[in-house]
């Protein structure tokens, strides 16, 4: 398709693209639209729409200029990523010096994975204690002074449901109750 508007450098419309698609390079008809669409797509031929009509087109130099842009784009990226590659061997260099392996630093390195490891077998030992500790405890009991009013709020409210009904529908307590599955004993959390 693209070798009909490379070759004849002209612009044509739909019907005369699928005149001369199946002709010259044997395209069938009826995927000379689909083609085109895909084409105008991706951006290789060009399109405007001229009073009723559809006009289609794509020059050899628009295709030269697109390859020579992307060109330059991926040697300008290709630089920069040369730069940064330059950077990163310089930065792994100087961070190297006073790394070189000696007796010294392997006593270092040694006692710190001794440390690390004193850490963490500290860290489960305070783990094991952490429902004693005064923090938590004091967390423990506002979280239970939360939970007794939030109780007491709903005990509250099915109490003057329970109330309501009793007025409105004249029902006793126990049937209220039982229809519900409120229990009998239900009181205020002290």
């Amino acid at each position: 398709m693209m070798e009909i508007f490379f070759e004849t450098k002209d612009v044509f419309q739909l019907k005369d693209l699928e005149k001369i698609a199946p002709k010259e390079k044997g395209i069938t008809s009826m995927s000379v639209k689909e083609i085109l669409q895909s084409l105008v797509d991706d951006g290789m031929v060009d399109t405007d729409r001229i009073g009723t009509s559809n006009y289609f087109w794509a020059f050899p130099s628009k295709a030269l200029h697109a390859r020579k842009r992307k060109l330059e784009e991926l040697e300008s990226q290709f630089a920069e990523s040369s730069q940064k590659k330059e950077a990163l061997q310089k930065s792994i260099e100087k961070s190297k010096i006073g790394r070189e392996d000696t007796a010294e630093r392997a006593a270092l390195l040694k006692e710190l994975a001794a440390l690390r490891q004193k850490k963490e077998q500290l860290k489960t030992e305070i783990d094991k204690y952490r429902e004693c500790d005064p923090d938590v405890v004091e967390e423990m009991r506002q979280t239970n002074q939360v939970a007794k009013e939030a109780a007491n709020r709903w005990t509250d409210n099915i109490f003057s449901i329970k109330s309501w009904a009793k007025r409105k529908f004249g029902f006793e307590e126990s049937r209220i109750d039982k229809g519900f599955g409120i229990p009998e004993d239900l009181d205020y959390i002290d």
